[in-house]
């Protein structure tokens, strides 16, 4: 008879931030087997309880943890603190890292796991595992099915991007100008620089020296690299909305060869962690303020000719940016390196 294998150890770092909350509720959601579970932060943090309904958790010190205590690590905070800690614990453990600082760094995979999950066969028994940003798995999501099919010629995205993506001050901050400014008073304007509330503004992280944003060049870079197409025209512009949760992005899609809406429909909606909301649906078109907030699924509408050239296509994608593109992701991903090793 077979030795029973052992349950994974797993810790969450950043535990804290809103991805690291998910990332708990995201694994007692799926009911992952595990023999223990570490919730970790920085020492702001130290001590407060966590939100998990199955355990009584309080956040301790990951300056002070020895990560060979542990088999599987999601890093979900700053990117600071997984500067810090990530590659040391990747010594003895996978480490999951959501954070934009690994992405960019070759020797490490960058995976979205409904589109690229076979780079995880190079990883061994331990190892350091990058997830792209949010905006970038959702326009990875649905891009792969039709790249498949068509052949990807040049793709023009703008985002609209919802202020979770800087974390719970930036949530914060929209809720108190929203309530200020019903209250005729005026809005701060601290954690984007300027008015949030009612207000869209062109600008996601800071601005290069080209004139293009960070996020901007993160989205086209990371894209690229999930779909492994490393020539891909990709053109994008962020753009930070008055939205809780869900980022949604406006596409357009020129092709290797012509391609039909009722063609797209068809692989579309058997595309890996993809949700068609097709023309002839009640539903019409999917909202952050609606679909987006349902688990597990990149929400895709609004799909049309483009009339303009003789190969495109016009599209509109929901995705929630907190749960289905970080934590869903992560989870995702180490379910795919535990079952492997077992």
């Amino acid at each position: 008879m077979n030795a029973a294998i052992p349950l994974p150890r797993i810790a969450v770092v950043g535990v804290s931030s809103l991805i690291g909350a998910a990332v708990i509720d995201e694994l007692r959601a799926r009911k992952i087997a595990m023999a223990e579970l570490h919730a970790l932060d920085d020492e702001r943090n130290v001590g407060t309880p966590v939100s998990d309904e199955e355990a009584k958790l309080t956040v301790g010190d990951v300056a002070a943890f020895d990560f060979s205590r542990v088999d599987l690590a999601f890093f979900c905070g700053r990117a600071a603190l997984s500067e810090r800690y990530a590659q040391a614990a990747a010594k003895h453990a996978w480490v999951i890292d959501g954070s934009a600082a690994f992405r960019t760094r070759a020797d490490v995979p960058l995976v979205a796991a409904d589109v690229n999950p076979n780079v995880l066969d190079s990883v061994g028994p331990r190892g350091l595992i990058a997830l792209p940003g949010s905006a970038s798995v959702a326009l990875a999501t649905v891009l792969a099915p039709l790249h498949r099919l068509a052949g990807l010629a040049r793709v023009d995205v703008a985002t609209y991007q919802a202020v979770s993506g800087s974390g719970r001050g930036a949530m914060d901050e929209l809720a108190g100008e929203t309530v200020a400014m019903l209250s005729g008073k005026k809005a701060r304007g601290r954690a984007f620089g300027r008015q949030i509330a009612f207000n869209v503004i062109p600008q996601v992280d800071t601005l290069e020296a080209d004139g293009v944003s960070r996020e901007e060049r993160r989205l086209w870079e990371e894209t690229r690299r999930v779909l492994n197409l490393p020539d891909l025209r990709l053109n994008a512009t962020a753009v930070r909305v008055p939205v809780f949760f869900g980022h949604s992005l406006a596409v357009h899609a020129a092709f290797e060869r012509a391609i039909g809406v009722e063609e797209a429909l068809y692989v579309l909606q058997r595309g890996s962690g993809l949700s068609v909301i097709d023309p002839e649906s009640i539903a019409e078109f999917p909202t952050p303020a609606t679909l987006a907030m349902e688990p597990d699924q990149v929400y895709v509408g609004r799909i049309r000719a483009d009339l303009t050239r003789d190969r495109g296509l016009n599209f509109w994608v929901v995705a929630d940016n907190v749960r289905k593109c970080a934590a869903h992701n992560a989870v995702s991903v180490a379910q795919i390196l535990v079952n492997r090793s077992q």
